[in-house]
């Protein structure tokens, strides 16, 4: 039913197509490394292979697509494990079909969207003392938690964008990030950055 849910709420948008389905994390894992998908819509608890797992599995192939988590339950250790795993965005199933609707578009564009529930919960997870980051990495790591482009940190700091992407990949290298979605999630789950 929520499948089913999903696939007629993305026929109402003409940029979406619903490219396959699947009843549990493995056949998800399955799917993505024989198809070309773009976004998926995890749930988290699911029989054969939770949604964390299945994320994990994702992440590994070779070009992986976003994973938005899309589920009921918002447990510390859910929301942990999913964005541990390489989770885009944690979303939980009350959101409304604009929010999802702009949460997906967001993660194509390799933006996270977290609910205030995944947001609370990694901002107050246990702070780590194992990052060494200059005074400039911690400003450009905050406009980045902030969703700021390149050119506006360019702007917002008055360094060149060369510079900023400098900055971007010596942040990347410290905190162990991929992309620019993982390195915010490291900087709320460490506390990285003051939440104003």
């Amino acid at each position: 039913m929520v499948r089913n849910g999903l696939s007629n709420f993305i026929l109402a948008y003409d940029w979406m197509e619903t490219v396959g389905e699947a009843r549990d994390g493995a056949e998800a894992v399955g799917f993505c490394a024989t198809h070309e998908v773009d976004v998926v819509l995890m749930d988290m608890v699911m029989p054969v292979m939770d949604g964390s797992e299945a994320t994990r599995r994702i992440m590994e192939l070779g070009k992986p697509p976003k994973v938005i988590v899309l589920t009921s339950f918002h447990e510390k250790d859910l929301v942990q494990q999913a964005m541990k795993a390489g989770a885009t965005s944690y979303l939980l199933k009350n959101v409304s079909a604009e929010g999802l609707a702009e949460a997906i578009r967001a993660a194509h564009q390799g933006f996270a969207t977290l609910a205030p529930e995944a947001t609370k919960i990694l901002l107050h997870a246990e702070p780590s003392t194992g990052f060494q980051l200059t005074t400039r990495e911690r400003e450009v790591l905050a406009l980045l938690v902030k969703g700021e482009t390149n050119l506006e940190m360019s702007e917002h700091l008055f360094i060149s964008v060369p510079t900023v992407k400098y900055h971007l990949s010596s942040l990347f290298l410290k905190l162990g990030a991929k992309n620019r979605v993982e390195a915010v999630t490291i900087a709320l789950e460490n506390k990285l950055v003051e939440n104003k």
